[in-house]
C-alpha cells in the first residue's frame, strides 16, 4: 500500500467520548482516494474530461483503535483489484506517532459512462496503476 494522504484529527471530528467518529474515515479514505488518484496521474477533475468517471457501490471497514483529538494519521490505499468495470481498493489508516491501525477495510467504485451505465475500466488507467503499485492489482 502507498501512503497516499496524512491529516490531523481536527476537534470537529471526534465525538461525545473525545474520539474520531467512525464515521469520519469514510471521510479520510476518501479523501485518500483523491490523493492516490493525483499520484497516479488520473486527477479526478479530469474523469469526465476522459468520458468515464467512478461510483461507490461499497464501503466496508473494520476499527481497530482509537485516534483523538491532534493526532496525525497516515491513510494508505492500494487498488486490490480490477475487473471489467469495477475496481477494488484497499485502505487502512494509522496513527503517525506509533503506527497503530486504527481503521482498515475496501472501497469498491463501479467505472460509468457519460449516462450512468457501467463501462469498462480504461487500459491507460489500468497501466498507470500496476507502473505505480508495488504489488499489481488482481485481475477479477
Amino acid at each position: 500500500m502507498h501512503d497516499v494522504f496524512e491529516n490531523d484529527v481536527r476537534f470537529e471530528e471526534t465525538d461525545a467520548q473525545g474520539i474520531v467518529f467512525y464515521g469520519n474515515y469514510v471521510t479520510y479514505q476518501d479523501e485518500a482516494f483523491t490523493e492516490y488518484l493525483d499520484a497516479i496521474g488520473y486527477e479526478y477533475a479530469t474523469f469526465a474530461d476522459r468520458g468515464w468517471d467512478v461510483h461507490v457501490v461499497n464501503v466496508e471497514l473494520d476499527y481497530r483503535g482509537s485516534a483523538e483529538f491532534g493526532d496525525r494519521l497516515v491513510n494508505s490505499l492500494r487498488i486490490a483489484s480490477i475487473s471489467d468495470s469495477s475496481l477494488t481498493f484497499e485502505y487502512q489508516c494509522r496513527r503517525k506517532s506509533d503506527d497503530e491501525v486504527l481503521a482498515e477495510g475496501t472501497v469498491t467504485h463501479v467505472a460509468v459512462d457519460d449516462s450512468g451505465s457501467p463501462t469498462r475500466v480504461p487500459d491507460a488507467f489500468r497501466e498507470v496503476v500496476v507502473e505505480f503499485q508495488d504489488e499489481p492489482p488482481e485481475p477479477v
